[in-house]
């Protein structure tokens, strides 16, 4: 959580509704968002078995256009964004020359050469700082776009979602599969239709004019009430992502973290040509990681949390990088980055929680995954 005073903090355009709602509003990265409106517990089911409303109007939206905008954001990013096609988003992540991750991104391929990087709202300085300092070399034809202030995101996730969008919308939501966007009106206001998200369920992402967020807000909350919808904060949405074993940025990612040791090296194209990070990343792979992030599932009765030491017959081998009681399976999780060998499903490790050792088992990732229609 940001340590910035609240008269330092920055609102996003839905901010007043949030208070109307009785959130309880907490600081993350630079902004007072809501952590909850009521339990963070009925929250967390409701995305998983009905549909959640999220604001996320805090994450960063940076336009990249122009004639070599994808060989630009081949050499910048560790995917191939050639390889998309119009309509299609991606997966990736900027490293540095080192391999380390300055951040974690979603690409949306607009048109031909035009592209839209989403980045998480605590790297949005430095991820346009770097890929600024890219472009500035004048090596590529193309351009630079921070759209962030002018954007606001709405998602609405859940079992229930495209049942609830389909009441606003005239686009084929059908048409529209995972990590797939189409531009269209969603209650008269001109959107990304986004079918990504951070849930581990089936959801939307709605990116629209931050002027007219209320109005898709509350036509999307409106339309979901007989549909089961509730308002969901920052809280449900890290238990539900971690369930789903996605990494979050400043837990298991981070400039001292490399693609390999947190599982995504598919992620990483090395065959598609020179790259920032390329020649570190090859080595990784060559030689394999020294780290490997795990699933911990707790045996004794005890909450890991970020932080907590691992050991492995009273051996420290790595941190907790996440951890919760999971709401949906009833088991206390974690994941963890521990020496890389000592990764290995079936394994008995100890967590320490406040100086005690408690029994856990590594377990496979990820600890929830929906059953897709």
């Amino acid at each position: 959580m940001s340590e910035a005073p609240a008269e330092a903090l920055r609102h996003t355009p839905l901010h007043d509704l949030h208070r109307r709602l009785g959130a309880r509003l907490v600081p993350f990265a630079g902004y007072e968002m809501p952590v909850q409106y009521g339990s963070i517990l009925e929250e967390h089911r409701t995305v998983r078995t009905a549909v959640g409303l999220f604001d996320l109007s805090h994450m960063g939206e940076v336009e990249v256009r122009g004639e070599e905008a994808v060989a630009f954001l081949r050499y910048a990013v560790v995917s191939d964004p050639g390889a998309l096609d119009i309509g299609q988003a991606q997966y990736s992540m900027v490293c540095q020359a080192d391999g380390g991750i300055i951040d974690d991104l979603i690409l949306y391929r607009l048109e031909d050469d035009r592209f839209w990087v989403v980045c998480n709202a605590s790297n949005r300085v430095a991820v346009i700082e770097h890929l600024g300092a890219l472009l500035a070399r004048g090596d590529f034809g193309a351009s630079l776009e921070d759209r962030s202030d002018r954007t606001a995101l709405v998602a609405p996730q859940g079992p229930n979602a495209a049942a609830v969008l389909a009441e606003l919308t005239d686009l084929d939501l059908s048409a529209i599969g995972n990590y797939r966007a189409a531009s269209g009106a969603v209650a008269g206001v001109e959107c990304l239709v986004a079918r990504t998200g951070y849930t581990g369920e089936d959801g939307f992402e709605l990116f629209c004019d931050a002027r007219r967020a209320r109005e898709v807000w509350e036509a999307v909350a409106g339309a979901g009430e007989r549909h089961g919808l509730r308002p969901c904060g920052l809280g449900a949405r890290d238990t539900l992502r971690l369930e789903a074993g996605m990494p979050l940025y400043g837990n298991e990612l981070g400039r001292d973290a490399n693609p390999f040791e947190v599982n995504l090296g598919r992620v990483v194209k090395l065959e598609k040509g020179e790259f920032v990070g390329r020649s570190a990343l090859q080595a990784v792979q060559q030689a394999g990681p020294r780290r490997k992030l795990i699933g911990i599932e707790m045996v004794d009765s005890a909450i890991p949390r970020a932080g907590y030491e691992v050991r492995a017959e009273g051996v420290a081998i790595g941190r907790v990088t996440s951890g919760t009681l999971s709401p949906t399976l009833g088991t206390k999780i974690a994941m963890a980055l521990v020496g890389a060998e000592h990764a290995g499903i079936g394994g008995s490790l100890e967590v320490v929680v406040r100086d005690r050792p408690y029994r856990a088992e590594q377990v496979k990732l990820p600890f929830y995954k929906r059953v897709r229609a």
